[in-house]
């Protein structure tokens, strides 16, 4: 059966950090999942706003503010973060960051 993995050994050697501004880069899209390797000039942030799915995000490198809801939490390199469907979230990177995010589309959104 094709496309029953996905493997890439380093996920660090493909991120990309640009000079300015945020790179997004799709690694796996299914009807289940969503994978993106983010890569966060500092500075840059990405705005609050909410998705309907329940995500993961996974910093790989850097540190970054990130707002979860009403709260706010630092990230860096290790952290991970699981968050419910339309819980509103924003990045805000102190350095560059790479970060990982994962969507999980197979699962029927509560509201």
């Amino acid at each position: 059966m094709a496309n029953e993995y996905f493997y890439m050994k380093d996920v660090r050697e493909q991120a990309k950090v640009p000079e300015n501004g945020i790179l997004s880069q799709t690694l796996h899209n299914d009807e289940r999942t969503k994978t993106i390797l983010f890569g966060f000039a500092a500075g840059q942030e990405l705005s609050a706003h909410t998705a309907p799915f329940p995500a993961t995000l996974t910093f790989l490198k850097g540190e970054a503010g990130v707002r979860l809801g009403q709260e706010h939490q630092e990230a860096g390199e290790g952290t991970f973060i699981y968050m419910t469907p339309y819980l509103e979230h924003g990045i805000h990177a102190k350095t560059d960051v790479v970060m990982l995010l994962t969507m999980v589309k197979g699962v029927a959104p509560a509201k």
